[in-house]
């Protein structure tokens, strides 16, 4: 009798009551996003983006360095494609996104 007068009392205070709460199963997952989001994913985002808005201002005569790692000069600029002059007589058409670097004017041929 005494026992089932415990089953149907209340959980002490402060002790286990039960199943732990749901938020605090996730906050470990949580907090693991969080820092991937910080040091993973916004870097790269940022990275792409300044890397389109360097395709955005590529223009003629520039001087770049291919993802193949071929120096070259533009000769002409298009919507998805750019065509690059790799030496004399030697014009070769990329896609856009393949330049990685535009070079500066100080810069050795």
């Amino acid at each position: 009798m005494l026992s089932i007068a415990w089953a149907m009392g209340q959980p002490p205070q402060g002790g286990q009551a039960g199943a732990p709460d749901i938020f605090m199963s996730f906050l470990p997952l949580m907090v693991i996003f969080i820092i991937f989001y910080f040091l993973m994913i916004r870097p790269q985002q940022t990275k792409a983006k300044a890397h389109r808005e360097m395709l955005a201002a590529v223009k003629k005569g520039d001087k770049v360095i291919t993802t193949g790692g071929i120096y070259a000069v533009v000769e002409s600029v298009d919507e998805s494609t750019v065509t690059l002059k790799i030496s004399e007589n030697v014009k070769v058409k990329f896609g856009k996104s393949f330049i990685t670097t535009i070079r500066g004017s100080h810069d050795g041929d």
